[in-house]
C-alpha cells in the first residue's frame, strides 16, 4: 500500500528529528523538548555563561518530533503508519494534518499544565514524543471505524477498534492517576485524545459545539 502524502511526511519528520537528536545531542532537547513553565538553570557553558532551560511557545509542537530512544520512535511511527494512513485517506491531507497537529499541541498543553502544577511529584524533566498525536489518531480511528478489528501485539488477541480505544483510554487514566512518577506522560496521551474528540465533535457540529450546517459523519 502506498502511503498518503501527509502520513509519509510525518514519518520522515519523526525520523529526521531522531537523527538530529543523535547528531546534536542535548542541544535539541534543551530548546525543542517541552519544559515546564519558568526558567531553570542547569549548568554553565564553556564560556562561563549560565545555561538554563524553560518553556518556549514552539515547544508544544516541536516536542512531538523528538523521542527518548529508538523503541519510543519505532512504536510511535508504527502506530502512525497503521492509523494515520486510513484516516488521511478518509479525511484528506489538510484535515488529517490539522487534526494530528492539534492533538500534539493539545497533549502538550495538558502535559504543561500537569507538570507545571506539580501533580507529577516535582522534578525537572522534559517531555518528548509523538504519543499525544498518536493517541489522538487512535481515538479518531475508533470513532470513524468502530467495528474494525485490531490485533493487539501483546497479547495477540483481536479487538474491535471502539473497545480498543475505551480500554486504552481507561488504562491511561488509571496510570496517570496512580502512576504519575513512572516517567511516561499519561496525561499528555489523554490530552491528545481529548483534543481529538473535541475537534471531531466540532467538525460534526455536535455538543458542546453548535451545528455548523450539514453534518459530516466523518
Amino acid at each position: 500500500m502506498r502511503l498518503p502524502p501527509a502520513t509519509t511526511a510525518l514519518l520522515w519528520a519523526l525520523g529526521l528529528g531522531f537523527l538530529l537528536q543523535f547528531l546534536a545531542g542535548d542541544v535539541l532537547i534543551r530548546y525543542f523538548a517541552l519544559w515546564p513553565l519558568g526558567e531553570y538553570p542547569v549548568g554553565v557553558s564553556p564560556d562561563g555563561d549560565l545555561v538554563s532551560v524553560g518553556f518556549m511557545p514552539w515547544q508544544v509542537i516541536s516536542y512531538g518530533f523528538l523521542h527518548g530512544g529508538f523503541g519510543h520512535l519505532f512504536f510511535n511511527a508504527f502506530a502512525l503508519f497503521m492509523f494515520g494512513a486510513p484516516l488521511e485517506l478518509t479525511w484528506g491531507r489538510q484535515r488529517f494534518l490539522s487534526y494530528y497537529l492539534t492533538c500534539v499541541a493539545g497533549a502538550g498543553v495538558v502535559q504543561l499544565i500537569v507538570v507545571s502544577s506539580g501533580i507529577t511529584g516535582g522534578g525537572l524533566y522534559p517531555t518528548v514524543g509523538a504519543s499525544g498525536g498518536i493517541y489522538g489518531l487512535l481515538l479518531a480511528y475508533g470513532m470513524l471505524f468502530p467495528n474494525r478489528q485490531i490485533m493487539l501485539m501483546i497479547p495477540p488477541i483481536p479487538m474491535r477498534a471502539r473497545t480498543f480505544v475505551i480500554v486504552f483510554g481507561l488504562l491511561e487514566l488509571m496510570m496517570g492517576v496512580f502512576g504519575t512518577r513512572s516517567g511516561i506522560a499519561h496525561f499528555a496521551h489523554l490530552g491528545g485524545m481529548l483534543f481529538g474528540w473535541l475537534m471531531i465533535r466540532y467538525w460534526r457540529g455536535q455538543p458542546p459545539f453548535k451545528p455548523r450546517g450539514p453534518r459530516i459523519s466523518r
